[in-house]
């Protein structure tokens, strides 16, 4: 009887051990077309960035060969020392990092205060003004240029920073929809009831809807971010003196003068977006968070 019963407990527990690895292969059936096509597509997107490297460690003679070798003969770490010392790369680095934060500081700032008043406070006509803040969007970027040059050069702001960085104190279409549909998220009674305690709408918005909305915020930083580290336009029409560029100008120059000194283009374009990428690597559980405009637990 006692051989009967082990028997069946061995039975039942082999037959559960099969269920569980015929579960575990449906599972990676499912998944597998997915994971292959991720890691395809992180394949595409990883080569440039492997052959910037490889191109910024070559010698002189690796970049002469035909066809070009994809791995490089011997490390040359001393291109990127001559890169940095072929232009002033100290300068611009530290012109795109002052203009960077003060955007991001200005884009946060002012979208957070638009956005609270268009999703938070109720008063008349507010559709109707966002409708027209949304339009905005759909105006093409060459056709501001020329009146916006007008009034920052009556301003005298031409060749400064100041018309790089001030219009992002004006809030932005684009970022205000964002947070706006990010702040419809958060439940209406937070508000009333820090209200109906006597706080105002900036006591309400900086200690009630900040904390809140913390990964839409940084959403804003880290595309307002990008765009100003990579602006090449803007600079382009109003930095005029050579110590006032930004790295994007500055990459530019470097190539229309050291043309065929492509490892040394690729170091510096290596350290231009080097600090993106760890931007984006520390910061990207926050990017996640926003874009997908989670809601409250």
């Amino acid at each position: 009887m006692s051989t009967q019963v082990i028997d069946k407990k061995d039975t039942e527990a082999n037959e559960m051990t099969r269920y569980r690895r015929r579960a575990a292969t449906q599972r990676v059936m499912k998944t597998a077309g997915p994971r292959v096509f991720l890691i395809i597509m992180c394949l595409i997107y990883i080569v440039p960035f492997y052959w910037m490297l490889s191109t910024a460690l070559k010698s002189t003679t690796d970049l002469s060969q035909f066809p070009p070798s994809f791995f490089p003969t011997s490390l040359h770490f001393e291109n990127f020392a001559a890169a940095v010392s072929t232009i002033p790369f100290g300068v611009y680095f530290g012109n795109t990092l002052l203009i960077t934060v003060l955007t991001i500081i200005g884009s946060v700032l002012a979208n957070l205060v638009v956005a609270y008043g268009f999703a938070c406070i109720e008063w008349p006509g507010r559709d109707k003004v966002f409708y027209i803040v949304l339009a905005t969007m759909f105006i093409p970027f060459p056709i501001a240029i020329v009146p916006q040059f007008d009034l920052f050069a009556r301003l005298h702001w031409i060749n400064t920073i100041l018309p790089l960085v001030v219009p992002h104190f004006f809030a932005g279409a684009f970022f205000i929809f964002m947070l706006r549909q990010f702040l419809l998220q958060i439940p209406k009674e937070l508000i009333e009831a820090s209200r109906m305690d006597g706080a105002t709408e900036l006591q309400i918005m900086w200690s009630v809807i900040l904390p809140l909305s913390r990964p839409a915020l940084a959403v804003v930083a880290l595309f307002s971010g990008i765009g100003a580290w990579n602006d090449f336009m803007g600079p382009l029409i109003y930095l005029q003196d050579d110590m006032k560029r930004t790295l994007s100008i500055g990459l530019q120059v470097f190539r229309s003068t050291h043309d065929i000194q492509f490892n040394l283009l690729m170091a510096a374009s290596l350290l231009t977006v080097l600090p993106l990428i760890i931007l984006f690597l520390f910061s990207q559980n926050f990017f996640i968070k926003g874009a997908t405009v989670g809601s409250i637990k």
